[in-house]
């Protein structure tokens, strides 16, 4: 009988075939692209070419994934924080 772990690091990050979200969405869109492609096209290189256009995209992004330090755009925390309302504006006299 084969065994399931679950996954409970869904506060860390939540993931779909080894994927984050959001580079699961962009694999689907590109199968999405792909299944078109191959409906509106009767060659067989064409075929093959996004079949492993596939392929090739899955695995960059899996990698991507697992050193997601890499591409890591803005920061986790926060610089401060504080319930002060930062504004540009004094109302103290100087």
């Amino acid at each position: 009988m084969k065994k399931f772990i679950p996954y409970k690091n869904i506060r860390k990050q939540a993931m779909i075939l080894g994927l984050p979200l959001a580079q699961f969405a962009l694999q689907m869109i590109s199968v999405i692209a792909s299944l078109l492609v191959i409906i509106f096209s009767f060659s067989l290189g064409a075929i093959i070419a996004v079949l492993l256009w596939n392929v090739v995209l899955y695995t960059i992004l899996s990698k991507l994934s697992k050193k997601s330090e890499l591409v890591q755009f803005q920061s986790i925390f926060p610089r401060y924080i504080s319930n002060k309302k930062h504004s540009q504006l004094y109302y103290e006299n100087h």
